[in-house]
């Protein structure tokens, strides 16, 4: 009996302690010294286009106290008038009273940033605060973002297909008898496609920056031009739109650059073009194989697409001292045929994100299904093949008739270092070339930089007519060092990269 009587005394004890200590919990902590903690002290948005919005960025308020507390009032100072909005608990507002967090609880303010269009070039700073009086104290949220204006080019028309989906587009130009002149005042943002139509030219000058919102593109059609005119140390750059830090490595944030339908006199040059679905296109899509369709591009970088860096199909590329690194599956491929050339290029892929990239650095074929396309050449000179993969080139090609047209496929790999496990010694397919089962070692594949390390010994030494020729073609590399041709003492760089 005692026995149960302490057991008695002790649940009660128990229960009015328990009971005090739940009743201070809910009480309200009113101490002036009591006030809330946020995750941040102040949130930023990195440059914002004027007229686009940001994504929302969000902050979290906590109650470290032991007891319940009261926020007075949660307050944006700009109003109504603020290029700031801000959401409390799912409720979008200016103002807001008498909040309540929880012991040791926390809640989350989202915010977004809109920035009107004021016609200026350069970028402006827009702040604001959001103010909390907690406990008769004011506390303070400090609100920044970069606005810049742009040229925005926005669809106009859309393309119905039998599904119900649409393909919006614009044209960059109303007149065909104008050519059209991107000057790097401002940037350029696209939505929807921006067709460059038959008969119009679109020259884009050193220093334009591109900006591409989801699914956005390029478009050259039949007899469009396109020229891309940047400078070393003043690239165009192609890229998505989002320019938040989450976005700055993010692949597939827009769509491609499309060139197709027997354009003329295309030319790419020192161009950064990143984080697409697929960097280029170039395609024929008419029923006649040989009409003229031509691209140069030179001097440029391709990176981190979710699908293919180059993509070619029946095409005609010449590219030189270009680097085309880090693609889902393939830094090029080239289906249906085509004719192509490059001289001193880096495929170089060392895709890390997602899902695993099983297909080889460079992927090469000439037909689909029973029909055989022409492949009048496939020649790299002087290039690196390079990667994760064990094999790093894919040669998947058919001879044999075409209607009345007998084609023989020809691809030729000459002075180029090659990861690979596969059989190199066909000498009129891989002339001089060295096999690697090992990747060349870079300054940092991490940040896109491919230049190989002034150690790595494998790329240099190659020696013969074929290389200097080839070398003779690209005096210069990608970084405008000038290349060593001195043929004596086997001192040849092969890649975009010279290497002294």
């Amino acid at each position: 009996m005692k026995v149960l009587i302490n057991i008695f005394f002790i649940g009660l004890i128990v229960f009015f302690i328990s009971t005090f200590f739940s009743c201070k919990k809910d009480s309200l902590l009113t101490d002036a010294s009591a006030k809330v903690e946020f995750s941040q002290d102040s949130i930023l948005f990195d440059t914002v286009f004027t007229g686009i919005g940001s994504a929302t960025k969000n902050i979290r308020v906590r109650n470290k106290n032991n007891q319940k507390i009261k926020i007075t009032s949660i307050e944006l100072k700009g109003g109504y008038n603020s290029s700031f909005k801000i959401n409390v608990d799912g409720v979008s507002g200016v103002s807001f009273k008498d909040i309540e967090i929880a012991a040791n609880d926390s809640l989350y303010i989202f915010i977004q940033v809109n920035v009107n269009p004021i016609n200026i070039n350069s970028p402006l700073i827009i702040s604001d605060l959001i103010l909390f009086y907690v406990n008769s104290n004011l506390q303070e949220l400090h609100l920044e973002a970069w606005g810049q204006d742009a040229w925005y080019h926005y669809p106009t028309n859309a393309i119905k297909f039998k599904d119900g989906t649409y393909f919006p587009y614009s044209l960059i130009s109303k007149d065909t008898l104008v050519d059209t002149i991107w000057k790097k005042d401002k940037p350029h943002v696209i939505y929807g496609y921006l067709v460059v139509d038959e008969h119009q030219k679109l020259k884009i000058e050193a220093g334009v920056q591109v900006y591409m919102n989801y699914k956005a593109g390029l478009w050259v059609y039949e007899g469009g031009q396109l020229k891309v005119l940047g400078e070393k140390g003043n690239e165009v750059v192609f890229q998505g739109a989002r320019r938040e830090k989450d976005y700055a490595d993010e692949p597939g944030q827009w769509d491609r650059i499309w060139i197709n339908e027997g354009s003329l006199n295309n030319e790419i040059n020192y161009a950064i073009i990143k984080n697409a679905y697929i960097g280029i296109q170039a395609e024929l899509l008419g029923n006649q194989y040989y009409v003229p369709k031509h691209l140069k591009i030179t001097n440029t970088k391709i990176q981190n697409m979710s699908k293919w860096g180059i993509y070619g199909l029946g095409f005609n590329i010449y590219g030189g001292n270009n680097v085309i690194t880090n693609c889902q599956e393939s830094s090029l491929n080239i289906v249906l045929g085509g004719n192509y050339t490059f001289i001193h290029c880096t495929f170089s892929n060392f895709w890390t994100k997602d899902k695993i990239r099983d297909k080889s650095t460079i992927s090469i074929s000439n037909y689909f299904e029973n029909k055989i396309f022409p492949l009048d050449s496939a020649y790299f000179g002087n290039c690196i093949v390079d990667g994760k993969l064990s094999n790093e080139i894919n040669i998947d090609l058919k001879s044999g008739l075409n209607g009345t047209i007998n084609i023989n496929p020809t691809y030729k790999f000459s002075n180029c270092w090659i990861k690979s496990n596969a059989d190199l010694s066909d000498v009129s397919k891989y002339f001089n070339c060295k096999k690697e089962s090992t990747s060349l070692k870079y300054i940092d594949e991490g940040a896109y930089n491919f230049e190989p390390k002034k150690d790595e010994l494998k790329i240099r030494g190659f020696n013969g007519i074929a290389a200097i020729i080839d070398a003779q073609k690209f005096l210069y590399d990608i970084n405008k060092v000038s290349r060593n041709l001195s043929i004596s003492n086997n001192s040849i760089t092969i890649g975009a990269y010279e290497s002294n």
